[in-house]
């Protein structure tokens, strides 16, 4: 990760949590320094607060998707070997998934028969167009605010979700958590653009 680019201080005016949280992984201790982050800015009621920003982070993965040459879609994504169609369509799934799992459970709608498991190396369809895929993060973004609603007042509760690289977090932590994520994508997404920007400036 580099926090070096021109969208960050965009993106860092609108979404200032989510981006203090992506920077901490910068940090010698990654996850002890995001844990920490997340206890500094999620606050009982914080919940709109949080759902402003993944709504600035929205914007941002929207403008950078319609940015991105048609060709593009099919260049490698930054993860794995999935090209960038794969990587934005496994980036909405995250947004729409774990925020959604967080709820069931700060509802006490927790599937105790069927505990949903977290499983972060899933691409999307190879061959998704730029429509599918903003279709898809449409859906997200729905299912964002659908579960802000229903975090609010438990955002401080212990969450029985749990990632396999992140842990277990708080049901608020998590509806921040997708920004981060987020963040990932949206930095592997304007590192290509820039390189091919540069790559055509000289052809």
């Amino acid at each position: 990760m580099t926090a070096t680019g021109s969208w960050i201080p965009a993106l860092e005016a609108d979404a200032p949590d989510v981006v203090a949280c992506w920077r901490s992984l910068d940090a010698e201790s990654p996850l002890r320094s995001l844990r920490r982050e997340l206890r500094r800015r999620v606050l009982a009621g914080s919940a709109p607060r949080i759902l402003a920003q993944q709504e600035a982070v929205g914007d941002a993965l929207e403008r950078v998707l319609r940015s991105l040459p048609e060709r593009l879609l099919l260049a490698p994504g930054g993860e794995e070997d999935w090209n960038v169609a794969q990587a934005f369509a496994h980036a909405t799934a995250a947004r729409r998934f774990l925020a959604k799992w967080a709820a069931l459970d700060a509802g006490a709608e927790w599937p105790e028969d069927r505990p949903p498991a977290v499983t972060p190396s899933v691409p999307g369809r190879a061959d998704a167009s730029r429509d599918e895929l903003l279709t898809l993060l449409d859906k997200s973004r729905r299912g964002v605010r659908e579960a802000a609603v229903r975090i609010e007042g438990h955002e401080v509760q212990r969450c029985r979700l749990e990632h396999p690289l992140v842990g277990r977090l708080r049901c608020g932590d998590w509806l921040l958590w997708i920004g981060v994520h987020d963040c990932m994508h949206l930095e592997q997404l304007h590192r290509l653009l820039d390189t091919d920007a540069a790559a055509t400036a000289h052809a």
